[in-house]
């Protein structure tokens, strides 16, 4: 499976566009977003891309709260099942024990892959591009025996994402 992870859009809906566009051009399945939505309009946009998706509420989020059940977003820490994985789904890194297979955070708007334990921890960046200019976002592909993560780049002023992967041998498939 395919997943594509952004977070910390803030009020960069254009920016946000192209990188949900440049996921799904490249296979994703299924999109979480990390928080700090920020713009009704990003969740608009969720919701009509074709995909099944899930959005915590960031720090910035609270405004969003009327929209609640339209987008059906999540409180953190939430748990849910994907892949036949257990996913911790947070944007504040606040509860970062290794209770999952795979652990989602925001906030930082650094890209963070590490793998610990048999727990795979995520940190797409930032879209934004508010603490460096350039706009991230990641792809977890969910091997039989391995994570493979690709980290999407793309500086201010540049038409194409940049790419690394990252594997990380599963150990409890």
């Amino acid at each position: 499976m395919r997943i594509g992870i952004i977070s910390d859009t803030h009020k960069k809906v254009k920016k946000t566009k192209n990188a949900l566009a440049m996921l799904i051009e490249n296979g994703a399945e299924f999109i979480i977003h990390a928080g700090d939505i920020v713009e009704l309009e990003i969740l608009q946009m969720l919701k009509e891309c074709s995909l099944d998706y899930i959005a915590v509420y960031g720090n910035n989020d609270a405004h969003l709260v009327q929209h609640h059940k339209d987008f059906e977003l999540v409180q953190e820490p939430f748990y849910f099942k994907l892949a036949g994985l257990k996913f911790k789904l947070m944007h504040l890194p606040y509860y970062m024990a290794p209770d999952a297979d795979v652990v989602v955070f925001g906030h930082t708007h650094q890209f963070h892959n590490e793998f610990n334990n048999g727990t795979l921890f995520l940190n797409s960046g930032e879209i934004c591009g508010r603490k460096k200019p350039v706009s991230e976002c990641l792809m977890l592909d969910i091997l039989d025996d391995k994570f493979i993560v690709t980290q999407y780049s793309k500086p201010d002023g540049e038409k194409e994402f940049q790419t690394k992967t990252f594997e990380h041998k599963r150990e409890n498939n």
